[in-house]
């Protein structure tokens, strides 16, 4: 009888991995941002990217960051987080965790308390010092939802070609 493997990937490490490959389907060429929300099983209720809304040509409107150049995507884009709890399609998010790329903003973390979300893991937090981040933080922390960056050495590379 031979032994299991021992150099599988953890569960948070999996979970983030879905939010990066989520991420992927962002057309932002700026930003892109994948979420993947699940229960406390360990069982995915729910992925999101950055995007603009359903219906909405993202072809037609502004992909530009500069405010100075005319439109920007700001206005329009709905954020990773924002799309998970939209497409979880109304079934309980209540201590769920949520694993996003980048840090929530102060909207999102509105979402994020008011769907019941017990936990947020981030890779990155590159906006920390900025009001919106700042009040995302203190919004959070005063609805006692846990906040951990995930670090690992893992590196997930996914060939579609395998032979």
């Amino acid at each position: 009888m031979s032994e299991k493997r021992s150099d599988y990937i953890s569960w948070d490490e999996y979970f983030m991995g879905v939010a990066e490959l989520a991420s992927m389907r962002s057309k932002d060429p700026s930003t892109q941002v994948g979420c993947c929300i699940v229960d406390e099983q360990n069982r995915i209720l729910s992925t999101g990217y950055n995007g603009f809304p359903h219906g909405c040509d993202d072809d037609a409107f502004p992909w530009g960051r500069d405010e100075t150049q005319g439109e920007t995507k700001y206005p329009f884009v709905v954020h990773a987080e924002l799309n998970a709890i939209l497409n979880n399609r109304g079934k309980s998010l209540q201590g769920a965790r949520l694993y996003v790329g980048l840090f929530p903003c102060n909207e999102c973390a509105k979402a994020i308390i008011q769907a019941g979300v017990s936990e947020v893991i981030y890779l990155s937090d590159k906006y920390a010092t900025t009001p919106s981040t700042l009040a995302s933080k203190r919004m959070l922390a005063a609805a006692g939802i846990k906040l951990r960056q995930l670090t690992s050495k893992a590196s997930l590379l996914i060939q579609f070609n395998k032979k």
